[in-house]
């Protein structure tokens, strides 16, 4: 699988290509946003590492124009540990962060995770709830016909609560299937995805299509177009 890093710094950036490399991974480069905008379009990786504090143009700004024309998943590199920088790189769109400094082991092990994730949510078959119609395999959501856009995770997330529409499920249940039991992934991750799901539903004429059932998780709501 092809992996895309994103970072200014010549050192980390060789660091984390050679320890890809060894990993079994096809890996490129990219040293600014603009060139790892060009290698995107053309190169089409399975994933890209990506640095939020790239000059000139931005990490969350590299990702949020990715987001226009791809889904491909993003991990990116912060060297802060805000809990905003998180969320908001979260909100536009990522699957994962890592703090500087890291290990290249984690990096590597969380590059696998969202790749696992990936391969593992596709299905065979389509779910149908109302007028909401997904296709995992396919990475294609459709409401009344009309295409939503969703990001890896947050076709994870639906599909997690499309198994069974008429249950509610438990964020701890929600998190093991999207993340994995062993995940440490906080309530302002999940909160983030689902609340750019419901966004995304709801503005394809989708109303409330995403119940949360306080104290207890979140369920499917009525999905009419």
């Amino acid at each position: 699988m092809k992996i895309l890093v994103v970072d200014d710094d010549p050192h980390l950036r060789d660091l984390l290509s050679i320890t890809l490399q060894r990993s079994g991974f096809d890996v490129l480069t990219a040293a600014d946003g603009q060139i790892a905008l060009t290698h995107a379009a053309r190169e089409r990786p399975d994933l890209i590492v990506l640095d939020v504090g790239l000059p000139e143009i931005d990490g969350f700004e590299v990702c949020r124009r990715l987001r226009t024309k791809s889904e491909v998943p993003v991990l990116f590199l912060t060297a802060r540990d805000e809990e905003i920088d998180r969320v908001v790189g979260l909100e536009l769109g990522a699957d994962d962060y890592v703090t500087k400094p890291f290990s290249p082991r984690e990096l590597v092990a969380r590059v696998r995770a969202i790749l696992k994730r990936g391969n593992g949510a596709a299905s065979s078959r389509v779910m149908r709830h109302g007028a909401l119609e997904l296709d995992p395999q396919a990475h294609d959501c459709r409401l009344d016909g009309t295409a939503v856009a969703l990001t890896s995770t947050e076709m994870r997330i639906l599909a997690a609560l499309m198994q069974d529409p008429g249950r509610t499920v438990s964020r701890a249940r929600i998190v093991d299937i999207v993340w994995g039991p062993a995940s440490q992934v906080s309530d302002r991750t999940l909160d983030s995805h689902v609340r750019n799901l419901r966004q995304k539903l709801a503005g394809a004429g989708g109303g409330e299509a995403l119940e949360t059932v306080h104290g207890v998780g979140i369920r499917m709501g009525h999905c009419a177009p």
